[in-house]
């Protein structure tokens, strides 16, 4: 089993060259707050997205904006922080009331700076993963802990809490599993020096991060409310592909003379669970092309330099592999106990859709029954695939990862 030497050597590495952070992994530590003039002019929208849209004043004040150039913008973190202030300004001015009363353009004024500067940083000019989640928050307490308790969320839409406790549990599920990122140097050297026991004990690692992402996950029940989330937060987080109010697409004025099809913000835009599915070699392309083809599609929505890592991790030795050829049952069980940890995850994935977006879905059905709308739309995520199919094809290829005894 020669491999060539792996390009992962250190920790250090991971951190410095992927933008990945020792303390929140994939999201961004410390975002900035606050944009310079002129820019402070889409934070004030951006701040007062819930009242404005409420007074039906929001399209208007977002139509009366200058077109700003980007280059201003210095260093990643005020560019994250425009990209995030432009997404929900945008979703904002797209959905408006969720009553219905859809824009399909974007006004230049925002369309312009927003497509260039999500050139700049390699991400789509809509809200992703990486702006709502990872780089919406603050420590109120800035030497307090990362817990619910003394953090926020810097921007929301309508819904009241809702959107603290979307995205800050996501964030936080997130953070939980990415301690588990700084052993992964250690996993690929184990494997090229053949050597077992350092490899269990990261393996070990892995496992107690997950069940710990999965403790954090399950309060999202305690801080998001089903009918909220599916009747108005999920609204504002819909994208324009797959999308049955917008079967064209987004206009962006002043840049594509048609429109353009992107998926909204999705949880298969977070890095970290594609991390450990390429680490621990659970195929998901072995399962149904679909699903296979929604989360290739899904890095696209990434920063690049994530994208970067996942890559880079994808041309390591196979754990997998060598779990197996060694058949050492004591390695196979703490190998397996990661995969299960994954399959836990996903079943619980699974429920939190079920009662967030399926049930609800079926109960708006009922009083609609004159509509046949809501029946084509209650089973798409957010990034605009049937979700419970996509998420149960994902959770079947992680448990046929598990390694069986021969």
């Amino acid at each position: 089993m020669a491999h060539k030497a792996f390009p992962m050597e250190s920790s250090s590495k991971i951190f410095d060259e992927y933008y990945i952070d020792e303390d929140v992994g994939f999201a961004l530590p410390n975002p900035l707050e606050e944009l310079p003039y002129p820019y402070d002019a889409w934070i004030s929208i951006a701040k007062n997205l819930p009242v404005l849209i409420e007074n039906g004043e929001l399209r208007a004040e977002v139509e009366k904006l200058p077109v700003l150039s980007i280059n201003d913008l210095q260093g990643h973190k005020s560019q994250r922080l425009a990209h995030l202030v432009l997404g929900c300004i945008t979703m904002a001015y797209v959905w408006n009331r969720g009553d219905g009363d859809v824009r399909k353009v974007l006004p230049s004024n925002i369309a312009i700076p927003y497509c260039k500067l999500s050139e700049k940083l390699g991400l789509p000019p809509i809200l992703v993963y990486a702006d709502c989640v990872l780089a919406n928050w603050r420590k109120k307490d800035p030497h307090g802990p990362m817990t619910y308790e003394n953090m926020d969320i810097l921007f929301s839409f309508p819904g009241g809490d809702c959107s603290k406790g979307f995205f800050l549990i996501s964030l936080l599920v997130e953070i939980a599993a990415a301690s588990a990122i700084k052993v992964i140097p250690t996993i690929y050297n184990a494997v090229q020096h053949q050597d077992q026991e350092t490899l269990q004990k990261a393996l070990h690692v892995i496992a107690s991060c997950l069940d710990e992402a999965l403790k954090v996950f399950h309060q999202i029940r305690d801080y998001v409310d089903p009918n909220l989330f599916f009747n108005v937060l999920r609204i504002y987080l819909s994208g324009w592909k797959g999308n049955p109010l917008l079967p064209e697409g987004l206009l962006y004025e002043g840049v594509w003379d048609t429109p353009k099809k992107f998926a909204g913000g999705s949880a298969a835009q977070s890095s970290i669970f594609q991390c450990f599915d390429v680490l621990l070699g659970i195929e998901q392309s072995a399962g149904e092309a679909s699903a296979a083809e929604f989360l290739q599609e899904m890095r696209t929505y990434m920063p690049p330099a994530h994208q970067n890592f996942l890559r880079s991790l994808e041309s390591g030795p196979s754990v997998r592999e060598f779990v197996r050829s060694k058949g050492d049952a004591s390695l196979q069980k703490t190998y397996n106990e990661c995969v299960e940890a994954m399959v836990l995850l996903r079943s619980y994935h699974l429920q939190v859709v079920t009662d967030y977006i399926v049930t609800p879905a079926r109960q708006q059905s009922k009083k609609n029954q004159k509509s046949e709308e809501p029946s084509k739309r209650e089973n798409k995520g957010t990034g605009g695939t049937d979700i419970m199919n996509f998420l149960r094809n994902v959770r079947s290829t992680t448990v046929k990862a598990l390694m069986v005894e021969d």
